[in-house]
């Protein structure tokens, strides 16, 4: 049975929602989906930050920071994790390109308080298109090899707040969270 796209993309319910006329790039006119052309694009610095946030049990916390855990050194594990996954973006997103990126910052930062560990991604490219979705895979992906080395102590971690918290460059403009 052959689906039709149509099916699941409805743009005339964008009229019923009362939004502005919105340009949904990654469809062509039959509502097909298409990777977007940008070889006509100027090329300029890109930059995106975004961050996450994983909570977990004060147990696992602790194992965390002491070192302690049966699958080894958990947040340099979750770095070097984000930083492949922000590489690997465009073989996990469908309509991202391959990009040829320049720069990737991690950092993680200790939440004694939730507890928990907050991951920020910094992203930068000079390049003909943004690298938000770079910044956002490596922190999901950090994140999530930090849920997996600890799931033996902790079956209750949570991720969440995964966000863009800035992006710099390109015809969009600016954005800050």
């Amino acid at each position: 049975m052959a689906l039709k796209l149509n099916q699941f993309i409805r743009l005339d319910s964008l009229k019923k929602l009362k939004v502005k006329k919105m340009n949904l790039t990654h469809l062509d006119e039959n509502n097909k989906p298409k990777m977007v052309d940008v070889s006509d694009k100027e090329e300029s610095t890109r930059i995106a930050v975004a961050s996450g946030i994983i909570q977990v049990t004060p147990d696992a916390y602790e194992a965390v920071v002491q070192n302690i855990t049966k699958k080894g050194p958990v947040l340099q594990t979750a770095v070097i994790a984000a930083i492949q996954g922000a590489k690997e973006t465009s073989r996990l997103i469908p309509m991202c390109h391959p990009l040829m990126l320049t720069s990737i910052k991690t950092d993680i930062e200790e939440l004694s308080q939730l507890p928990g560990f907050k991951l920020s991604v910094r992203v930068k490219l000079k390049g003909r298109t943004g690298v938000e979705m770079e910044a956002l895979t490596g922190v999901s992906v950090g994140l999530l090899t930090i849920y997996d080395m600890l799931k033996a102590i902790d079956k209750g971690m949570v991720i969440k707040n995964i966000q863009l918290e800035e992006k710099k460059g390109g015809v969009s403009g600016d954005f800050r969270r």
